[in-house]
């Protein structure tokens, strides 16, 4: 997805990628992935692995919500949030997915951007990738194909947010 300003420049960019697991979970979807871009012979020690017990369970129609940029200017107005919401509602149109879910670095929860695109769980193990003797560790966030229904449910909404 793309985010224009009104001089129709690029201000934002998201990718949401399905992937239809129905002989292998997500954790070894992760591995097989990005493990595929490690050079074991020039760096013997490399390695990827998930050991996220939730990714070891996805199974299904899974919505890897990848990478969001956001230019400069825009940074610091919520844009997380409006990604994330459209990212969630054009996949649940598309695909209906069993799970959304993302990789995140630890920084990105603890500065509070994961709450902001509307994760509701999180867990240790997601990816831990060495390339090149450097480790870089990522948490997996996600929510079920109910929880995002739920979220994108007009009637849902309707309800949480009437006055009576």
């Amino acid at each position: 997805m793309m985010g224009a300003d009104k001089n129709n420049n690029v201000a934002a960019l998201q990718a949401v990628r399905l992937y239809k697991l129905s002989h292998c979970n997500f954790a070894e979807e992760l591995e097989k992935e990005f493990g595929a871009y490690l050079d074991l012979d020039a760096y013997p020690h490399d390695s990827c692995t998930c050991t996220s017990p939730s990714a070891k369970k996805m199974i299904g129609k899974v919505a890897y919500h990848g990478d969001l940029w956001v230019r400069k200017d825009y940074r610091g107005q919520g844009m997380p949030t409006v990604m994330a919401g459209l990212a969630f509602g054009v996949a649940f149109a598309m695909w209906s997915p069993d799970f959304v879910c993302a990789l995140v670095a630890r920084e990105l929860l603890d500065k509070g951007v994961v709450a902001q695109y509307g994760y509701v769980h999180d867990e240790l193990g997601g990816l831990k990738l060495v390339r090149q003797n450097v480790l870089n560790e990522y948490l997996l966030v996600w929510l079920t194909g109910e929880e995002l229904r739920s979220s994108v449910d007009c009637d849902h909404r309707t309800k949480l947010f009437s006055v009576t």
